[in-house]
């Protein structure tokens, strides 16, 4: 076979292949954000805070042009959602400063 028509293993029919342990496609439940950025790339960090305490569930690093993405991508599938079953109202506000506590 002539190298230029190998797909690398990742790929099958123009497809990218993500793997993805069992208790990675389960999730983790977040019920708060914070977001923090310098000049090259934006701290989303997902909590799960049950007061008085909280912990960290998540930590994604992204690019500027990859948090427009996701903006866009959130934005689409938000104006879906409330087609289908109404609209969402807005969280308020969290009242009290939230703060990490390293081991």
């Amino acid at each position: 076979m002539n190298e230029q028509n190998q797909q690398p293993a990742s790929t099958q029919g123009g497809q990218i292949q993500i793997k993805a342990s069992d208790s990675d496609l389960k999730g983790v439940y977040s019920n708060m954000m914070q977001v923090a950025h310098t000049q090259e790339e934006f701290v989303i960090d997902f909590m799960n805070i049950t007061p008085p305490v909280g912990v960290l569930a998540s930590r994604v690093i992204v690019s500027p042009s990859h948090v427009k993405r996701i903006i866009a991508a959130l934005a689409d599938n938000l104006k879906k959602y409330e087609e289908n079953f109404g609209n969402v109202a807005s969280a308020s506000e969290t009242p009290q400063k939230i703060g990490f506590k390293l081991d």
